[in-house]
């Protein structure tokens, strides 16, 4: 059983993938590992560039855990088989047109704790075991100067969230323009292609690729079915949307000015492991 790790929590988006490589050349000190969540929800350029990556690090291995299939989830629950959905969709009232939001639980179920269970894995402790006095855990979050009102206190007493790009104040610019001065290409935003964060600037380049675009408006569509309403909660006469919008995604012109909904919803940054959590 191991007392002490040094985990790398990688989102796989630009300032996860700089940090990794700058523990790679020895900018930051080394890691046990990395371990990367995936909910089966990324756009396919975020998983070639996740290989991309691994062979790109040599120095430490870089894990890949998943806890369930979030997209599956959501589908399931849309046909009532699952009492709620778990990621933060916009709602509109069928009777009042009251705009509201679910509650974003995708970040801390399929985020958050896989990469928990892998660092006990790691640390050697089986299911329910306590860990031995004096066991600690760095987790280094790929989070940038730009990005520091995302910074917290780990819930989990024996792993201290750390912040090597903030140390080094560096800023998401910084990092991309760090990965261009060492030769490495650009990496896409990691988030899920149906996340209800994204602004018109992301919507746009989602649409660009038809096969993710047609599987954004089968969601978009999945989640306003009735068989959910059999699930009677607070949100039972609400219509679901993936646009705070409130309309069919099919139906929005995304070359709309819209800077007030990308200011509300947008989201800038990318899913790093926590995911502003």
């Amino acid at each position: 059983m191991k007392n002490n790790l040094r985990i790398l929590s990688l989102g796989a988006g630009v300032q996860s993938s700089a940090l990794a490589l700058m523990i790679e050349k020895g900018e930051v000190p080394m890691v046990d590992a990395g371990i990367f969540a995936d909910v089966k929800g990324e756009p396919k350029a975020v998983y070639d560039w996740l290989a991309y990556l691994k062979t790109q690090i040599t120095k430490f291995p870089i894990y890949t855990v998943t806890w369930r299939n979030l997209k599956q989830d959501i589908l399931d629950a849309s046909e009532g088989k699952h009492k709620a959905f778990t990621a933060p969709f916009f709602t509109k009232n069928i009777k009042t047109g009251k705009k509201r939001m679910l509650r974003r639980q995708c970040t801390s179920m399929y985020k958050i704790l896989p990469v928990i269970q892998k660092v006990r894995e790691l640390i050697g402790l089986k299911k329910g075991e306590k860990r031995k006095k004096g066991t600690k855990v760095e987790m280094l979050m790929g989070i940038s100067k730009d990005e520091i009102v995302r910074m917290r206190t780990n819930p989990i007493k024996y792993i201290q969230n750390v912040y090597p790009l903030v140390e080094k104040e560096m800023r998401r610019s910084d990092c991309l323009d760090w990965m261009r001065d060492n030769g490495y290409p650009k990496p896409p935003r990691s988030a899920c292609i149906f996340c209800p964060f994204h602004s018109m600037k992301e919507w746009r380049e989602i649409k660009k690729n038809k096969e993710e675009w047609e599987e954004v408006v089968a969601m978009d569509k999945a989640i306003r079915k009735q068989e959910r309403f059999k699930n009677k909660d607070e949100f039972a006469e609400d219509e679901l949307f993936l646009h705070n919008k409130c309309v069919p995604i099919d139906q929005i012109d995304f070359n709309e000015d819209d800077k007030q909904g990308d200011f509300l919803f947008g989201m800038e940054n990318e899913c790093e492991g926590m995911c502003g959590n």
